[in-house]
């Protein structure tokens, strides 16, 4: 009797290794899938793994480009940023993620698709709404769910047990996914809110106390809302990203340490790291200041928050999130110009901003010789401003 098929997201990491003898034992045969979005595991090691833990076939892709451009840009325009901390750079990857899990099944005329979330995590809301969206006859496959693990220590055992590559321990049984856009970390001791995060648990940025003593100066131009140059130099949107990761990295730019409002009902501790993200998203907001209106900037700020909403709650396909594209869309054809940035001790600091957009208008702000404002228009403004205030 031929075997059912099932595309499995792997990643290599705990669960998803689990995941491949898991629905083996099931009797699916087992493709998996894997994205490069700037993860840990090379491209080699993630074959070897998979083929070594029983996955039948593996394609692995290099979506860095399309992740930057299709999804981190978009975001990136729209100011998004959950709950003030949270850059969304793993709630970013996973539509990515989910739409090749519904084009490799077309390719190899699978019936099921599959993932490794968390029974209580965000990601699993992610990935099946846009399995839905996309192709609402697949039928999902969350072993997560169904399985009788609960915990990460179980999962280990198991692994063990049945001979599974792994490189998680005990010592540090932490979830981590990583990609160019940010690094989340959850898990673990994190879970006891009374302690620090030990230093471990972060990969990327250096603690303050590490970071020179001399600062970095930066100039990012941006051209319609899009980052082109840096320092004076053009260069490819991922590049860019990387390039400031590491010298924000060097200079302790970055961490965060959140308690996340999750989809699912529950609040849970996550540490974040992104210090590319941090800086471009500084950066194309001082610009937006420049060029930007009140009311435009206002309600940007609203629809911004609602953006970021939907990116987490796995409604990257929806309706509402394409429309909020187009506005922003439409709002960045001002946003180009240039700002340069000190970066020193956990900060970032802005030093000059130029656009030729710039609604800044240094004759009337001056408090100089030079001004030109009109102050007979002052007391009859505030007249008129505050007729609605007056008792």
């Amino acid at each position: 009797m031929r075997k059912k098929k099932v595309i499995l997201a792997y990643s290599g990491g705990l669960d998803t290794s689990c995941c491949v003898q898991w629905l083996k034992d099931k009797g699916f045969e087992v493709i998996c899938f894997s994205a490069n979005l700037g993860s840990e595991f090379s491209p080699q090691d993630l074959k070897k793994r998979a083929l070594k833990t029983g996955a039948s076939k593996i394609y692995i892709k290099d979506l860095r480009k399309e992740f930057a451009q299709e999804y981190i840009l978009p975001c990136l325009k729209s100011g998004a940023v959950y709950q003030n901390k949270y850059v969304l750079s793993t709630a970013l990857g996973r539509p990515l993620i989910a739409k090749y899990l519904v084009d490799i099944a077309k390719k190899e005329n699978a019936s099921f698709v599959s993932h490794g979330c968390s029974a209580k995590g965000n990601d699993q809301v992610r990935i099946d709404l846009t399995v839905m969206m996309l192709a609402p006859r697949l039928k999902i496959i969350a072993p997560l769910r169904e399985w009788g693990f609960t915990s990460r220590q179980m999962e280990i055992e198991y692994a063990k047990k049945k001979k599974i590559p792994i490189k998680t321990t005990k010592e540090k049984p932490y979830s981590i996914d990583k990609n160019i856009w940010g690094i989340s970390v959850e898990a673990g001791v994190l879970e006891d809110l009374a302690k620090e995060p030990p230093e471990h648990t972060y990969i990327l940025v250096n603690r303050i106390e590490n970071t020179p003593d001399k600062p970095d100066y930066v100039e990012i131009e941006f051209a319609k809302g899009v980052p082109v140059k840096l320092n004076g130099r053009k260069m490819d949107f991922v590049l860019l990203i990387e390039r400031l990761n590491k010298i924000g990295a060097k200079h302790g730019i970055g961490r965060t340490d959140l308690i996340e409002n999750r989809t699912v009902g529950i609040k849970s501790r996550e540490i974040y790291e992104a210090p590319g993200a941090w800086i471009l998203h500084f950066a194309l907001q001082e610009i937006e200041n420049l060029v930007l209106d009140r009311e435009a900037l206002d309600f940007k700020r609203t629809a911004a928050e609602k953006y970021a909403n939907l990116v987490y709650q796995g409604l990257w396909f929806s309706a509402l999130k394409k429309g909020l594209d187009a506005f922003v869309w439409r709002l960045m054809d001002r946003v180009s110009g240039k700002v340069r940035l000190k970066l020193f001790k956990g900060n970032i600091s802005v030093v000059s901003r130029y656009s030729g957009n710039s609604l800044y208008k240094k004759s009337l702000a001056t408090y100089g010789e030079k001004d030109q404002f009109n102050r007979s228009w002052a007391e009859g403004f505030i007249n008129i401003w505050g007729m609605p205030y007056k008792r």
